[in-house]
């Protein structure tokens, strides 16, 4: 049992590219699957599938990205922001920007979980829950 599921997720991923890893399987939940959805938008993932449906929790599969060069994540660092013991909440206007914008803050918003760079478009501000780049 751990208290903080997303950053459970977010250290598996972590954990995973620090491995290299090309899969990693994640227990999932609503909002798992959203911030996984945004993770692939934004390009730092390869791909995702999610399975057993039919069960009550499933799995998310992630496929991670790397550098066909290098062999360097695309995921730099992703670090969770807001901790069950200590939330972190922003207006509209007060919105994080990571790396002066070429990274990504994670916002969970009354209209549901997106970047900040969306949250500033649609003028909501929420809960900080990584930052990723």
């Amino acid at each position: 049992m751990y208290t903080d599921p997303i950053s459970d997720f977010l250290t598996r991923v972590r954990n995973a590219m620090m491995a290299g890893h090309k899969v990693v399987e994640i227990p999932a939940s609503k909002i798992k699957k959203e911030i996984t959805k945004i993770l692939f938008e934004q390009g730092y993932i390869l791909n995702y599938k999610f399975e057993g449906q039919d069960q009550p929790q499933g799995t998310i599969k992630i496929a991670l990205k790397y550098d066909k060069v290098t062999k360097e994540p695309a995921i730099r660092k992703i670090k969770r922001a807001s901790t069950p013991g200590l939330r972190q909440y922003a207006g509209s206007k007060e919105l994080p920007r990571v790396l002066n914008g070429l990274g990504v803050a994670i916002i969970s918003t009354s209209k549901g979980v997106m970047t900040d760079k969306q949250a500033r478009q649609e003028n909501v501000g929420g809960e900080v829950l990584c930052f990723v780049y």
